[in-house]
């Protein structure tokens, strides 16, 4: 967790309940593993590597008992949170959409992937600091939140992507702004590019200021991560957005010094609401 985003581990351990923390990262721990599996190696290795990954799982689930140091994490904290079991049984039907991914032709192609792995990825953690009861308010806001982050993502790693050769900017968006994949791989920054990236960060950070709500939605103890997270996602959209084109020769991070105003400005709101 802290090797994948240092600063959204150094907030946890920072804001959260020490209660708590074990838990958040036992959850992020077993998201971030299936996604390596889901990301590693060719198409049947990773189909292989899942297929085994979710029986051992759905194993774990039916018996209470893990058979490695990660899936007797995983029963430990599903006894401790009961609830999320049915996450993670949520997440394991639809996993799989992150292996068939290699790119996306329409927008309503990202947004379908959002609701089948972004989403439920997110709501393994999402479900141990929200509200015990949920009447579809917080898992609207965790949607809005994690649709931002995940367009985010998808433009900060364009560099990363396209060595990967899996685009996570629609072909039609592409294509709207007269830009190519040729265009994009060979870095050139041309005026379509820079409009391009501009627009999708625009748009990430629209969601992103709006998922500012979220934190209202959350117990008090899990109030200040929310909100800290949020701002640090939002330094995040502000830096690629003065990257631009940039972003073809490497992704944007959130500048440190604001990133530690919001943490300690995070902090004293975890005191106080303790």
């Amino acid at each position: 967790m802290a090797r994948f985003r240092r600063a959204s581990y150094v907030a946890a351990r920072l804001l959260l309940p020490p209660y708590l923390v074990p838990h958040v990262v036992a959850a992020t721990a077993v998201m971030h593993h299936g996604d390596n599996l889901l990301d590693t190696g060719t198409r049947a290795q990773r189909a292989a590597a899942w297929a085994s990954w979710e029986g051992r799982v759905r194993r774990a689930l039916g018996t209470g008992v893990g058979d490695d140091p990660l899936m007797r994490t995983l029963v430990h904290t599903m006894e401790a949170y009961p609830r999320l079991r049915g996450v993670v049984e949520a997440y394991l039907s639809t996993a799989t959409a992150e292996l068939e991914f290699d790119g996306f032709a329409t927008e309503t192609d990202l947004q379908a992937y959002v609701d089948a792995y972004s989403l439920p990825g997110f709501m393994l953690v999402a479900s141990l600091i929200g509200p015990d009861a949920d009447d579809g308010s917080f898992r609207a806001g965790c949607r809005t939140f994690i649709e931002a982050g995940q367009r985010l993502d998808f433009v900060n790693d364009l560099a990363e992507d396209l060595r990967e050769g899996r685009l996570g900017v629609p072909m039609e968006t592409l294509k709207r702004f007269s830009v190519s994949v040729e265009d994009l791989a060979a870095g050139r920054e041309s005026a379509g590019v820079r409009e391009l990236v501009e627009e999708q960060v625009r748009a990430a950070r629209a969601g992103l200021s709006a998922s500012r709500e979220l934190s209202a939605l959350v117990p008090g103890p899990s109030r200040a991560l929310v909100e800290a997270l949020v701002e640090i996602e939002l330094l995040t959209a502000d830096s690629a957005l003065r990257r631009g084109a940039e972003l073809l020769r490497g992704s944007a991070s959130p500048p440190p010094l604001g990133t530690l105003r919001v943490l300690a400005r995070a902090w004293r709101r975890a005191r106080a609401e303790r």
